[in-house]
């Protein structure tokens, strides 16, 4: 059998697909190829997928009405999904609204009607965020809170694909669970991260923006902990009980609040090299602060991060100097 992953030109979804392949099995690759940043990378990551036994990929918007319905038709052996596919991105939210409805919510629309045409579908994981947390204060954030008060579009499409799952789940019994992904870094990450963009400025002297004058705290969560999270879950389908339909949420985290600062401090360190600090205010659509509990989702399938900061961004470094030849 085989699993479709969406997205897998992406960060996280290279390596959820790279992990599976790895791990034997047949992994079926889509993903449009966006110029939100550099194509380039993108086709970088597909590289090193297609070196790898059981991995074949097809480029393909999954907004398209019916083309990954289609697609899942033309291979039967798909019985799980990881939807990774998505426009990602708090501030571009500001900047291109219609993207964020196309990617995010017709073409989360789209997945679910591709699952419920797949005879024997398994378990449908996909990718929610931890922005559906909005403007709640009380951290840290628990899947039981309230997540009423989206700060921004991108929040809003997120906490939109939940409830779309939750109506699809309770129609036709489609055993799903969306993951809150909190701040995703490591190699091969987003040129648009605070990782990629602090390290590019601070090798080249130039100033970097501390949002809320530094104030910001983030649940850093790096990529290694997040895939094993991701596959634990997908071996682990919720039960349908006929009762509650078959969809759960769980964050994934680090389950650690570390000052902004305090990364900064950190990547200086790894580069050997002072940053320039410019001390700004909020920007629309932020938070101050996230933080993952993580209880629900240790309890149920064993997920336990174990990278630090201090260990996560050093690899991520390593990475970036040897990716741009530095």
């Amino acid at each position: 059998m085989a699993v479709l992953v969406t997205g897998a030109a992406g960060f996280i979804g290279f390596h959820v697909a790279a992990a599976l392949a790895r791990a034997g099995e047949r992994v079926l690759g889509v993903d449009n190829l966006s110029s939100y940043y550099d194509v380039r990378l993108k086709e970088a990551r597909l590289a090193e997928l297609r070196n790898l036994p059981g991995f074949a990929f097809v480029r393909l918007d999954i907004a398209e009405p019916g083309a990954i319905a289609k697609l899942a038709a033309e291979h039967r052996d798909i019985d799980r999904v990881v939807h990774l596919a998505a426009q990602a991105g708090v501030r571009y939210s500001l900047i291109e609204p219609r993207a964020y409805v196309s990617a995010n919510l017709a073409g989360h629309l789209e997945v679910l009607e591709a699952c419920r045409a797949i005879g024997g579908l398994k378990h449908l994981v996909y990718a929610s965020s931890s922005s559906v947390y909005g403007g709640n204060t009380k951290l840290p954030f628990s899947e039981a809170d309230s997540v009423d008060t989206p700060q921004s579009l991108y929040a809003a499409t997120k906490k939109a694909d939940e409830l779309m799952s939750h109506c699809y789940a309770h129609l036709y019994r489609l055993p799903m669970t969306g993951l809150r992904f909190f701040t995703v870094y490591g190699p091969w990450g987003r040129p648009d991260m605070a990782a990629w963009l602090f390290t590019k400025a601070i090798l080249a002297g130039e100033p970097i923006k501390l949002f809320n004058h530094g104030k910001m705290r983030r649940d850093f969560t790096y990529v290694d902990d997040a895939v094993a999270g991701v596959l634990a879950c997908l071996a682990k389908p919720p039960a349908d009980t006929g009762s509650a339909p078959p969809h759960r949420l769980y964050n994934l985290g680090n389950h650690r609040s570390e000052e902004l600062e305090r990364f900064v401090d950190v990547l200086e360190r790894a580069l050997g090299k002072a940053a320039r600090r410019d001390l700004v205010a909020m920007q629309p659509g932020d938070v101050p602060a996230t933080y993952a509990d993580i209880e629900a989702a240790s309890r149920d399938f064993g997920f336990l991060p174990r990278t630090s900061i201090d260990e996560g961004l050093p690899k991520f470094v390593q990475w970036y100097r040897g990716y741009h030849g530095l």
